[in-house]
């Protein structure tokens, strides 16, 4: 009998060892563990966590994406800026998205293939200081550049061209010196980047409240209040650049890159010379390791990108006259809102790691499954044509589940991924990672154009 045992456990662990997803051990294992067999070793459980480290991670996780959120939420001052010109008030908003989704895509193929040159907290202070500058000229811009919608159309792609190309330099940064932490501070990014998508939806919410409903429909928007909007990305980008330098002070990490690679905790066994070499790892070999975690974070992100199309586009059910709450200038943000705190709730669900999926297979599974909720939008009341189940609690469940699964499997793909390469490839690994992402991001955002909500 313990012949036979010990011949499917053979067999078993040669099974193992012939599939693609290898993960690297970091600890040994007795053999008679049986869940080294179905598992990954994980760093997660075992590392010490740094509040301090954690809180600095969340914070670029949110100043990654506040200035994109901040483009979003001053939609209705776009629209009295552009209300002179019907053809630029009826596509500036495609062409924010064409601008920003290419040129951050260009960035982060570039970035990804010059590794062993990269000096990752040069590239991440370079995108806080561009996000201040520009910020500070959006701003000034609410207040003294009165100029034609031609003109500051131009002035706003611009804007938008160098607010892609500081997330660029963001992404790559950031997700490739976080993977010399550990797999928790991955999720702080990922947790940063659901908050900064639900403050600027709590902001636009209040900001229509704020004004009575006669005056709300009368349009416009308020200068001060886009002034006030742009002046906080600069301040959030701002506290983030001053904490990194703290942060890279406290673990003796030069901005000139020396040293730049030593783990927050290094062992004994960890000598200098590991600690500061970096190799150029190349992509083909990081997607023959990450075949299904980049193909899931891909798919994952390409799925969400249709939420925007069908949020903007499905109104509540109940009659007129149901309350403010109800009407599309406060319905569209709160959806928003549901969707942005599913969103948070999925990243921050992966704090635990229990909770987290960690099998590329059961990852790639969970990504298609998601496809799942468009079905389920067209379901609801579009464009006021009436919903199949009439009741906006339906609606609201699935923005809700919709945003949960989007945070629940990405930051599950981000910190899962450095688990399947050799260390010295983890800094390129959350690089590629990153690119997929923003891949994912950019291949949605094409397609919602053929999704029709007319």
């Amino acid at each position: 009998m313990t012949r036979v045992v010990q011949s499917v456990r053979n067999a078993l662990s040669s099974s193992k060892e012939s599939q693609n997803y290898q993960s690297i051990p970091n600890v040994d294992y007795a053999e008679d563990d049986a869940n080294s067999l179905e598992e990954p070793p994980s760093e997660q459980g075992r590392q010490k966590i740094g509040a301090f480290e954690y809180t600095v991670f969340m914070l670029l996780g949110v100043a990654m994406l506040w200035s994109w959120n901040m483009f979003m939420a001053c939609a209705t001052y776009f629209q009295s800026r552009f209300a002179e010109n019907e053809f630029i008030l009826s596509n500036f908003q495609s062409m924010i998205l064409g601008v920003s989704t290419s040129t951050n895509l260009a960035v982060m193929i570039y970035l990804s293939n010059r590794q062993s040159t990269a000096n990752y907290p040069y590239r991440i202070c370079t995108s806080l200081i561009l996000n201040c500058v520009i910020f500070t000229i959006l701003a000034l811009s609410t207040v003294m550049f009165i100029v034609g919608s031609a003109s500051y159309l131009v002035f706003v792609l611009i804007s938008v061209f160098v607010a892609a190309l500081s997330c660029g330099f963001s992404q790559n940064g950031v997700f490739a010196f976080v993977n010399r932490f550990g797999g928790i501070y991955t999720q702080a990014i990922m947790t940063g980047q659901g908050i900064a998508g639900v403050l600027p939806a709590i902001a636009q919410i209040a900001s229509v409240l704020a004004i009575p409903q006669s005056k709300a429909a009368a349009g416009g928007a308020s200068p001060k209040s886009a002034f006030a909007y742009f002046m906080t990305a600069t301040c959030v980008s701002g506290l983030c650049l001053t904490l990194f330098m703290v942060l890279l002070a406290r673990h003796d990490i030069s901005i000139n890159g020396k040293s730049q690679s030593a783990p927050l905790f290094p062992s004994d066994s960890d000598s200098e010379e590991d600690i500061g070499a970096r190799r150029s790892v190349p992509l083909s070999d990081l997607f023959r390791k990450l075949k299904l975690t980049s193909f899931a974070i891909f798919y994952n992100f390409c799925i969400t990108m249709m939420f925007p199309i069908f949020t903007q586009a499905i109104l509540s059910v109940r009659p007129e006259g149901s309350g403010r709450a109800f009407q599309p200038d406060v319905f569209i943000p709160m959806a928003f809102l549901l969707w942005n705190v599913g969103d948070l709730s999925g990243r921050i669900f992966c704090g635990w790691e229990r909770l987290t999926i960690k099998d590329p297979r059961w990852l790639a599974f969970w990504a298609v499954s998601r496809t799942a909720f468009v079905p389920l939008y067209f379901m609801c009341n579009i464009g006021g044509r009436g919903a199949v189940i009439d009741n906006d609690l339906f609606y609201w469940l699935v923005e809700l589940g919709f945003g949960f699964t989007s945070g629940w499997v990405g930051s599950s793909c981000m910190m899962a991924a450095p688990n399947y390469v050799d260390e010295d490839e983890k800094e390129a690994c959350g690089g590629f990672m990153g690119l997929c992402l923003v891949l994912g991001l950019t291949t949605g955002s094409i397609l919602s154009f053929f999704v029709d909500t007319a």
